[in-house]
């Protein structure tokens, strides 16, 4: 069986909404937390796909999150042979840092639900997510890495997907958030956050509602057709 590796950056930010997707193309999927003594030794090269989730740190906070340089160490060589990879939000952070790209505080919290908008491209899996509003849940930017094909931007956030082949694919936004009951801790643990962003609790959890199942819906869409790409 294929296997699948969830790397979590925080124990609230799973793979949520696409567990379904990969699950169905009949990937074994593994979970492994960054703060597991393990995570310092995992192979990352050996599973057939690496899916790198969210997390409120920054790449550039290697000092205080001592993983984050071995991580990115060794998913260079992970992307540097080709293996398929899904990033999303700090995942696509880590990839963007991988590749040789700066990572950087953005200009505005960007956080709550909105559509994004997308790149022209036939055979883009993102454009499953055309007009439906998505989940945002980030400061921080990144420039795009050399040689790869930008999918969706927002106003705020000009590098919002982008994929390499079709064997990487990276997510600035959350389009597997909308049915996970892990956004109540989302929203109690990044309370400062949505006051600069000018949100409180009461609103983003009704959009949640409102918009959640729309937009997971558009996700597993996104992401059956990208992993079928891969066997392709």
């Amino acid at each position: 069986m294929k296997t699948a590796l969830i790397i979590r950056h925080t124990p609230y930010e799973g793979v949520a909404g696409f567990r379904l997707p990969i699950e169905e193309a009949g990937y074994a999927i593994h979970r492994i937390d960054v703060l597991d003594p393990a995570f310092a030794t995992v192979d990352l090269i050996a599973p057939d796909l690496v899916v790198m989730m969210g997390g409120p740190m920054g790449v550039y906070e290697a000092e205080a999150h001592p993983w984050i340089a071995c991580e990115i160490e060794r998913l260079g060589q992970r992307l540097r042979d080709n293996r398929p990879t899904l990033g999303v939000c700090l995942g696509a952070q880590m990839i963007a840092a991988a590749l040789g790209s700066r990572v950087f505080p953005g200009p505005a919290k960007e956080i709550g639900f909105a559509p994004i908008t997308i790149q022209p491209i036939n055979d883009s899996p993102v454009r499953h997510l055309e007009g439906v509003p998505v989940l945002h849940w980030h400061g921080d930017t990144f420039d795009l890495p050399d040689d790869v094909e930008l999918l969706a931007s927002t106003e705020l956030y000009a590098n919002q997907a982008f994929r390499r082949g079709k064997w990487l694919l990276a997510l600035q936004c959350h389009p597997e958030m909308g049915e996970d009951p892990r956004i109540e801790t989302w929203v109690e643990e990044g309370g400062d956050c949505l006051a600069e962003a000018g949100l409180d609790a009461d609103t983003i959890l009704r959009r949640y509602g409102d918009h959640g199942p729309a937009a997971v819906a558009a996700g597993r869409a996104m992401i059956r057709e990208w992993i079928a790409g891969l066997d392709g």
